[in-house]
């Protein structure tokens, strides 16, 4: 199939290279606490050196904006952080709502074609699209609806804490078996 990249599509989501797709790096920071809720997270890049700090520390800022209000479901997320090939910087949050449910709110930096005002990676959006994450974004998800069974939804007790500290391992998005 022919790619469908235009000049004013999102950075490196569609853009062939010349040895096709590459997965990327995932990092696993520890967990944190913002209004409430105890925070899991993940970072994704292409740059070994990660996440730039006042990326990192702008898409924090942000979190609060994208965390539901609590509704009696022990307070508990997770994030995926991905700082993309050019300009752009995405936060995905994640929130376990109504004992079962993920609740999805994500915003966006440096990506004119989401609506980000400017290419600047610290200055988060939060554009109103219908989108979870792009392939680099998505593996955790999977190792996170786990852990919830696992942990919160199939013992006697659940256990927060026992959730909090399963995280999907660091290496990278993909070629896991």
């Amino acid at each position: 199939m022919a790619s469908t990249t235009s000049p004013n599509s999102p950075n490196e989501r569609n853009e062939p290279n010349s040895s096709g797709f590459r997965e990327k790096l995932l990092t696993v920071p520890p967990p944190i606490e913002v209004a409430g809720r105890r925070i899991k997270r993940y970072h994704v890049t292409a740059d070994p050196a990660g996440i730039a700090p006042d990326v990192e520390a702008a898409a924090y800022a942000m979190l609060p904006e994208l965390l539901p209000e609590p509704d009696g479901t022990p307070p508990a997320a997770f994030v995926v952080l991905h700082r993309g090939g050019d300009d752009g910087a995405y936060l995905n949050a994640y929130s376990w709502v109504w004992d079962n449910v993920l609740h999805f709110r994500g915003a966006s930096a440096g990506q004119p074609v989401l609506g980000c005002p400017d290419r600047d990676p610290t200055h988060f959006i939060t554009p109103d699209l219908p989108w979870i994450g792009c392939v680099w974004e998505l593996p955790p998800i999977l190792h996170e609806r786990d852990a919830w069974v696992r942990h919160m939804l199939a013992p006697d007790v659940p256990d927060l804490d026992a959730y909090l500290a399963d995280s999907l391992p660091e290496g990278t998005t993909g070629e896991r078996s």
